[in-house]
């Protein structure tokens, strides 16, 4: 089945901004998507280099 594309006129998606949490537009037309602007995605992704965000690990097993 193919997918259709969205009404020219429906409104745009609206999501939060994951970094300063105002709006932003989840469409192809916003290439920072979910992101509201170049300067949030890379404030995450800084955040992601500096390793401010991390994966949990759990500790190794203790071996007999």
């Amino acid at each position: 089945m193919a997918r259709q594309d969205p009404p020219s006129d429906a409104k745009p998606r609206l999501v939060r901004c994951p970094a300063c949490g105002g709006e932003s537009v989840y469409a192809p037309t916003n290439p920072y998507r979910p992101f509201c602007s170049e300067r949030c995605k890379n404030m995450d992704l800084g955040a992601w280099a500096s390793e401010h965000f991390r994966v949990p690990e759990k500790p190794p097993r203790e071996e007999d």
